[in-house]
């Protein structure tokens, strides 16, 4: 039958239109189907680390949201009096996805950036004014009803991806319950235009004060971004109040200096989707799990389950590997994002306090810790995939590959390609892998391997002889590694 498009998207946010450029760039058709009409004009994400600004490069617009992103030199946690708790260093520095550890970006022009991506693609389009209302399945066709300015309209498509949010219409037609991960905080959120940087933190901190735990931290340029958690007798019209706020603000002594852009109260959640793949229904972002903002990890996750998803969505929709392969999806991602809503949750429960005695305690255990030299210097390593596409028995295998950067600034992946590459150490002679071969070599070395197999979005399905590791890629996926002439040997 012919359909509308192979992938229709619900929901043009970062998640939704990250996904759109990854599949349309390996030749999917997608349509991407947004009930706004356009981008929301203000700051909601403030962070992408170094793994995700990778994913943003392979979608071609990395280069453009550096351009405006901001770093911090550290992340503090204080004490009502001003003291250290924890302090994580090393933001600024390159982290393995080669970019910088910490990014503090403006989510707008983030959105902008990826939508100008899009529109370069004649396969893919961002329909806006255009909200899915309901669906069916029957064999492999999706049909989904539209909403669209010129009225209903049938869209029929091989799958369908919620990224539509946290209230999900995707997800709670396709009776998918939550996972509740105990931890819901309503908070007051305020962005403001900085006129005077100067007289303002150059470094993100959490104030542990029981009196009023307090969130500070840069957003990308121009921008700042202060959270107070509400009190139980507080209603969110009260919070609100520009007098209130302008209150709340009084200690920072930046009357004159910033103005507001935007208040919002939030209730801060963490949650995880049951199922995030029923049919030919699938889920990313928001509508599959929430995290608390703690580690600034929300569009972190979208982010990565976009590239997750993108790599085996196209191989299915183009013929190349069965539906089983999407089966790894939620297998690979759940345990990333579980560990990084449960530092979250830890991050938020060090800040939450609001007992005295209980704040008494909770510094004098960091102080403890502190003397002890118990205390860590970041934020612990995300888990590396251990279910789903790797090879069984290999120590290394879903570990991440680091992506490594020359002297002159050039980046391993945009010589190699997209994926997925066997790389041995004759690559290592390669001319145009000249510049990373010391590196490539190091890596080798320490990994105690020839030859490794990395997958599409970076993570190592395995190490082992070269055509061992493709008869257990193919095995596993139905697919070859394919060669091309930017791309490792196959």
């Amino acid at each position: 039958m012919a359909f509308d498009c192979d992938v229709l998207i619900a929901g043009g946010g970062p998640t939704g239109v990250t996904l759109a450029i990854l599949l349309a760039q390996r030749g999917v058709k997608v349509i991407v189907a947004e009930k706004e009409a356009a981008i929301y004009p203000l700051p909601r994400a403030a962070h992408i680390d170094h793994e995700c600004m990778r994913i943003l490069q392979e979608a071609g617009v990395a280069d453009e949201v550096m351009a405006t992103s901001r770093r911090a030199s550290r992340y503090d946690f204080l004490n009502a009096k001003g003291e250290v708790l924890l302090r994580f260093d090393g933001a600024e520095q390159i982290g393995a996805g080669g970019w910088p550890v910490a990014n503090m970006i403006h989510q707008p022009s983030v959105e902008a950036a990826l939508r100008r991506a899009l529109s370069a693609f004649a396969n893919a389009e961002l329909l806006g004014g255009w909200e899915v209302t309901s669906f069916a399945e029957d064999g492999d066709v999706v049909t989904a009803m539209i909403a669209t300015p010129d009225g209903e309209r049938a869209i029929q498509a091989r799958y369908l991806v919620g990224a539509d949010g946290a209230r999900s219409p995707v997800r709670k037609a396709s009776n998918i319950a939550f996972d509740d991960l105990s931890f819901e905080e309503p908070w007051l959120v305020v962005d403001v235009l900085v006129d005077d940087a100067s007289r303002l933190p150059q470094k993100n901190l959490q104030i542990c004060n029981p009196e009023r735990p307090t969130t500070c931290v840069l957003m990308g340029e121009g921008r700042h971004r202060w959270e107070f958690m509400i009190k139980p007798d507080e209603s969110a019209e009260q919070v609100s109040d520009d007098a209130f706020i302008e209150k709340l603000l009084e200690p920072w002594k930046v009357k004159g200096a910033v103005q507001i852009e935007r208040k919002a109260v939030y209730t801060f959640r963490a949650r995880i989707a049951n199922q995030w793949c029923k049919g030919r229904v699938l889920l990313a972002g928001d509508a599959a799990h929430q995290t608390p903002p703690f580690a600034g990890q929300g569009m972190c996750s979208g982010l990565r389950d976009a590239a997750n998803l993108g790599w085996k969505l196209a191989e299915v929709v183009t013929g190349k590997a069965p539906d089983s392969l999407l089966d790894s999806y939620q297998p690979e991602r759940e345990p990333n994002v579980r560990a990084t809503i449960e530092m979250a949750i830890m991050m938020g429960r060090t800040v939450c306090i609001t007992s005295k005695w209980g704040a008494w305690m909770r510094d004098l255990k960091f102080k403890l810790a502190r003397i002890l030299g118990k205390l860590p210097d970041g934020p612990p390593a995300y888990p590396p995939i251990t279910a789903g596409i790797i090879l069984p028995g290999c120590a290394v295998a879903g570990s991440y590959f680091p992506q490594f950067v020359s002297s002159e600034g050039a980046r391993l992946d945009d010589v190699v390609g997209a994926g997925p590459w066997l790389l041995s150490r004759e690559d290592l002679d390669r001319k145009d892998l000249a510049p990373f071969a010391p590196a490539l070599r190091d890596w080798l070395n320490q990994t105690g391997t020839d030859v490794a197999l990395i997958r599409p979005d970076r993570y190592l399905f395995g190490a082992a002889d070269g055509a061992s590791l493709s008869r257990a890629w193919q095995a596993q996926t139905a697919m070859v590694a394919q060669g091309a002439e930017c791309s490792f040997r196959a």
